[in-house]
């Protein structure tokens, strides 16, 4: 299932050296962050395909201080959905360290990197702001993100039933009844009912 198209717009944004407003999610400029007084700086680190968590452990074994956002969605398999946990950007991890003490060059050599995103020949240095924004974002109890699960189906949308009494149904999504649960207009019996559904049971309807 490919990832919702606003992680690749972050990921973007991450790399520019001349970072001043984050366009990908509007709430950006409600950030008031305080500058670090440190010398270390983040990284992003590039791995090798679906090596992210060997990536992250055989860094952290060097005493490097590494993260690796994740997140949390639903994906269709064998006619349910089930939840999964993945990297939030496919072979990206950030690495925190300070050049002047650490040796960056045995990063490249680690099992599970491909090596550091670069600007020229220079490491590109992500900026606090993004780091902070992320980890704010981020579910404060699982420290997972969840961009695009809620907004799976609209007010609106045409929907089919795909399990459940009401199974090979269409109708039309009314309202938001919770997090996990719609009101859906059915046509059922020759008249047009309101039932409550969770979204599990439904799909979008094509046409």
């Amino acid at each position: 299932m490919r990832r919702p198209k606003a992680t690749a717009r972050v990921m973007r944004v991450l790399m520019d050296r001349h970072f001043t407003r984050y366009t990908a999610l509007d709430s950006y400029e409600s950030l008031s962050v305080r500058e670090s007084t440190r010398m270390d700086r983040w990284y992003a680190v590039f791995t090798k395909p679906r090596q992210e968590h060997v990536a992250e452990e055989h860094l952290e074994r060097q005493a490097f201080t590494v993260w690796l956002p994740r997140l949390e969605h639903s994906v269709r398999h064998r006619g349910r959905w089930v939840d999964r946990i993945e990297p939030l950007f496919p072979r990206y991890l950030f690495l925190q360290a300070d050049a002047a003490d650490q040796d960056l060059s045995t990063i490249r050599s680690t099992r599970g990197v491909t090596g550091l995103v670069r600007q020229g020949i220079e490491p590109a240095v992500v900026p606090e702001q993004v780091i902070s924004f992320l980890r704010e974002t981020a579910d404060p109890e699982s420290g997972l993100h969840h961009i695009g699960s809620p907004a799976r189906f609209k007010r609106g949308d045409r929907v089919r039933v795909i399990e459940g009494p009401f199974e090979g149904l269409e109708g039309v999504l009314l309202k938001e009844k919770g997090e996990e649960r719609v009101l859906v207009l059915l046509a059922i019996l020759g008249g047009e009912r309101n039932v409550a559904l969770s979204t599990q049971q439904l799909m979008r309807a094509r046409g």
